[in-house]
Parts: structure tokens; sequence; C-alpha cells
């Protein structure tokens, strides 16, 4: 009954959220019918062609994430090897949903979410235990996109705290640099950083001893995530009371102490819903990596239609499913910010 009262107060407590809860309501009795006509009642969920032509428009032919599931996920990796992306997919993907759920906790969620990423990435590259090595190159889908935004993080965190502590450093020449570093990365788009890292950094490397094009987007997606993280750190490192601090340093604790214990875990508490947002945020950035051919998510996409005349005209669908999945992301990183806040 409470439920109730409180869910009618928020809806209909004033005149102004009345009309606009009507209008939304609405507007949902309107669109709604359509859209389940389309996408569930006359839809065509097997990989018949044939069939989904026949709908001319009038249902939705899920048939194209059928046929197309495995390029799209899981990109040109060896069909044969399948397992591999899968296990690495599964590996970033479960830790996600396990901190999300609340299974994590404490240094157990912190370290599942920085070293699962880590393990995926032999588990893809192979060389060992008798798997076959297999070349970046055909890496995409899922496994890449999961790939990229979860070490993306766990390297740009460590860095943006190194360079959040050393821009309140008392060393005029140390803080200007690494706030030209911020600036720098903060002015720039990523596309730009994407295209340095892949068109300019090989010129600093003598030889064929440059790193292939997945390690170069690596460097620079880690890179410019830490210069963004960077800043909300020492914007929580400035809110902090410096009382806390005197506390401490009257108990015994030395500087480092005060840091490791007492300030750094409260800030990365309280600031947890801004690295989530800049962890969203690279979550769908990661598609930006299309441009440098490499082919997560969107890029696997855009391959798998492209050279099939046939299902090509069915786009929409095959878009909507890659939809889902990056909503299906991002919520899982805003629940995880919320268990972060709470430990």
């Amino acid at each position: 009954m409470r439920s109730l009262i409180a869910l009618r107060r928020a809806l209909f407590g004033d005149p102004l959220n009345a009309a606009l809860s009507l209008l939304t309501l609405t507007a949902l009795a309107l669109a709604l019918p359509p859209l389940v006509d389309w996408a569930l009642i006359k839809a065509r969920f097997i990989p018949d062609v044939t069939a989904c032509e026949a709908l001319d428009g009038q249902g939705a032919c899920w048939g194209v994430v059928t046929e197309k599931a495995r390029f799209i996920l899981l990109g040109r990796y060896p069909t044969e090897q399948g397992w591999r992306p899968a296990l690495a997919a599964g590996l970033i993907a479960g830790s996600w949903l396990a901190a999300a759920l609340g299974w994590l906790h404490g240094r157990t969620l912190i370290t599942a979410l920085v070293v699962l990423p880590l393990l995926a990435l032999p588990v893809l590259a192979g060389g060992f235990a008798g798997l076959d090595a297999v070349p970046t190159e055909l890496w995409g889908g899922l496994p890449l996109t999961l790939l990229l935004t979860g070490i993306g993080m766990a390297g740009a965190l460590p860095i943006g705290i190194a360079v959040a502590y050393g821009r309140r450093s008392p060393l005029p020449l140390l803080r200007g640099l690494l706030t030209a570093y911020v600036e720098l990365a903060r002015g720039i788009p990523l596309v730009a950083a994407l295209f340095v890292a892949s068109f300019l950094l090989p010129l600093f490397f003598p030889g064929d001893l440059a790193p292939d094009m997945l390690w170069r987007v690596l460097i620079a997606i880690v890179l410019f995530a830490a210069a963004y993280l960077s800043e909300i750190i020492r914007g929580g490192l400035q809110a902090f009371p410096e009382g806390q601090c005197s506390a401490a340093a009257a108990l015994g604790f030395s500087p480092w102490q005060v840091q490791r214990w007492i300030v750094l875990p409260q800030v990365l508490r309280h600031v947890a819903p801004s690295l989530a947002n800049s962890a969203i945020a690279l979550f769908k950035d990661t598609s930006l990596v299309t441009i440098v051919s490499l082919y997560e998510l969107t890029g696997a996409l855009g391959l798998a239609l492209s050279g099939d005349a046939q299902w090509r005209p069915f786009y929409l669908e095959a878009w909507l499913f890659i939809a889902a999945i990056y909503w299906l992301g991002c919520v899982l990183l805003a629940r995880i910010s919320r268990r972060l806040a709470q430990a």
C-alpha cells in the first residue's frame, strides 16, 4: 500500500507531474501495440531469407541474428577455436555480472575486475599448452569489446591515481608536465588518439619492433582514459577533509599509510559513480576502433552484413541486437559502481 501511495505521489504529485505522466502513458499506449506486433507477433525467428522477405517489413526478421550471431559475437576468430573467445568473453562478462549482483566484495571484487581481463589475453592469443597462436588481426566481436573496456579501465586507473597525486606535487616541473598531458588528452577526441597510436607510434620504433595494432590501440585507450580518471580522482582528493589526515598523523601513521589506508579508499568510494560513467563511456567508445581495422561488435556486424546481399536488408534487427548488448553492459557497469560505492 505504501509503495502505491509513493508511486502515486511520484507520478501525480502535482499538475506538471500529472500532465507529463499522462502524456508518457498515452505515448506508450500508442507505440507499444504496433511495436509488439512488429517485434514479436509477426516476427520470424528462423534464418529463412525467403520467409523474411515475405514479411515485406510488416514484421521483424530476427533470423538475421540467428544466422550471423557467431560472426557478430566472435568476429573472424577461427571457427574450430571458437570456445576460446567465448571463454575470454565469459571471464570478463562473468566478473561484471558477479560484481553487479553483489557476489564479490572488497578486494575480491577489485581483483576480479582487474585480473580476469588480463587472463583473457593469453586465452585469445594462444601459443602455449597446445593452443594454436591466433594473430590479433583475427580477434573481434564481443570479446574484443570487453577486452578493450576491461584492460582499458584496469590500466587507466593506477595511472590516473598516479597522475592525480602528481598534479598535487610541490615540484613545479612534474606538475607542469602532468598538467600538459591531461589537457592534451582531454583536448583531442579519442579518434585522433587512435590515429596517432596506429600510424605515428610505429615511427618511434626501429625496424619491425613496433607493437601490432591491438597493443597500440590499447596504449592509446589507456592513456586517454587515464587523463579523465585522474581529474575525477584529483577532485575527490581536493574534497577530502584534511582533519582526517592530521588525526591519522597524530596517531603515528606515516604519510604513505595515511594515503593508503585513510585517504585513497574513501576517495575511490566517493568517486565510484564518476568512475563508472567513464567506464560506460569507454565501453561505448570502443566502437571507434573499427576505423583502424579492429572489428569489435559494430565492426564485426558490418563485416557480417557487407558481404551478404541476402541478409543485408535486415540490418535494423541486427543493430537492435547490438544495442541490447550495449545496454546490458551499461546496466552492469552502473550496478558495479553502486557496489563499489557501498564497499
